[in-house]
């Protein structure tokens, strides 16, 4: 070992995943110091008690035997069939088995994809705020990740213009997360028509993030990103985390789609990817089947009276009653993401005003920029909790408002 010791790799210079950085680091420290800390950071189902249907458990239980050995590196037939047949009634008629990739969740899929496609310096876009393992990704993979805008005034929609103007001749591909986390905006189709347009025009990559698509509040419609793209390649990422509230089965897929025979070499070295890390997890992989067949249960939880939908709009009113909060009221997903009037509560540094939070009243949120937002004024509240375990964090959050401003 040389004198100054082992050093990270310089590639993960430029990485940051704060939703567990260096915050959470200390909330860990508190709670092993006897401290009881009140999460609002992760948009973790089961932390909850949001439990995943019985008959989902059971079928992996039963199969378990089944599960012991590799599996095709693509994934197990019958979750691929169960993913196409949704696809299927979900309009998108023309997805096949071989398009469909059964992954670790959607974060290692995404990070399959990145590399088997950038090399060094192509750029990526990707919106802002975002969910910040996209931009991770991207850098990893060797690629610059360029933020567009999604405006706030705009309900967060995505700004067309910007993305325009910031397509150049290295930009590969495009990141599209809807509905978005962290704002929980559902993007009109209009809007999601234009990106589709732009990205055949330039031969760009669509990558559609859509692991919310089944989490939608009174009448919003959720457009799937490949019933618009034709003319170019559309990847969908999607799996079991949120609608079906099995995070640690780590069970994801993705689906390509439009004009795959131009992708060919792209989607040769995707195979490669995916038969390198041998399968995916075998055990999740049955739960896919049960999962997408048969009654939804994350349309109760949507619904008025439903515990996903009552727990949102009280958060939002909450939130939204305290001097100097505004918020945009999410369509979808599981998240607020409110701005704090920066004449009200001037805030230089975000990351350090969620960690005097954090140590004051003992409640972890995540701070604005950690979602590649440029400004210090805004934060991100997972909105799962019951009424009781919010009404915690609100009265905390106002309270050490008044006293530090």
């Amino acid at each position: 070992m040389n004198q100054n010791g082992f050093k990270k790799a310089h590639k993960l210079d430029d990485v940051c995943y704060d939703i567990r950085g260096p915050v959470l680091q200390v909330s860990d420290q508190l709670e092993r110091a006897g401290h009881k800390i009140h999460r609002f950071n992760i948009g973790n189902p089961a932390h909850f008690g949001f439990d995943a249907p019985e008959e989902i458990i059971l079928d992996v239980v039963r199969n378990l035997r089944n599960a012991q050995g590799y599996g095709d590196s693509k994934g197990l037939f019958s979750a691929r069939k169960a993913v196409m047949q949704t696809r299927q009634l979900d309009g998108l008629l023309d997805t096949e088995i071989d398009d469909i990739y059964m992954g670790n969740g959607v974060s290692e899929l995404i990070n399959l994809t990145t590399l088997a496609l950038l090399n060094k310096d192509d750029e990526v876009l990707v919106p802002s705020p975002d969910y910040p393992l996209w931009t991770a990704a991207v850098s990893l993979a060797g690629g610059k990740p360029i933020h567009y805008n999604c405006i706030e005034d705009d309900e967060w929609q995505p700004s067309i213009s910007d993305i325009e103007a910031k397509i150049s001749s290295k930009t590969k591909a495009i990141v599209v997360i809807n509905p978005n986390n962290p704002t929980g905006a559902v993007y009109a189709k209009q809007n999601l028509e234009q990106i589709a347009k732009l990205a055949e025009k330039h031969k760009l990559v669509v990558f559609a993030d859509e692991i919310y698509d089944r989490i939608l509040y009174k009448d919003a419609v959720h457009t799937p990103m490949a019933s618009l793209v034709k003319e170019t390649l559309c990847v969908s990422f999607n799996g079991l985390s949120k609608s079906y509230r099995l995070a640690g089965f780590r069970s994801a897929w993705l689906v390509l789609s439009g004009d795959k025979a131009s992708a060919s070499d792209y989607i040769e070295g995707l195979d490669m990817m995916v038969s390198m890390r041998l399968c995916a997890n075998m055990p999740g992989q049955y739960a896919v089947q049960t999962s997408l067949g048969g009654y939804q249960s994350i349309k109760d939880l949507v619904l008025p009276n439903g515990r996903l939908y009552e727990q949102i709009e009280y958060a939002y009113e909450r939130l939204t009653s305290i001097e100097g909060i505004t918020c945009v009221k999410p369509k979808g997903a599981i998240y607020l993401f409110p701005k704090l009037d920066p004449e009200r509560y001037p805030i230089k540094d975000d990351q350090e005003f969620i960690l005097e939070f954090l140590k004051q009243q003992n409640c972890l949120l995540v701070q604005g920029t950690g979602f590649n937002l440029k400004t210090n004024d805004h934060v991100r509240i997972v909105t799962l909790a019951r009424k009781d375990r919010l009404d915690i964090l609100f009265n905390r959050f106002e309270e050490f408002l008044q006293k530090n401003y």
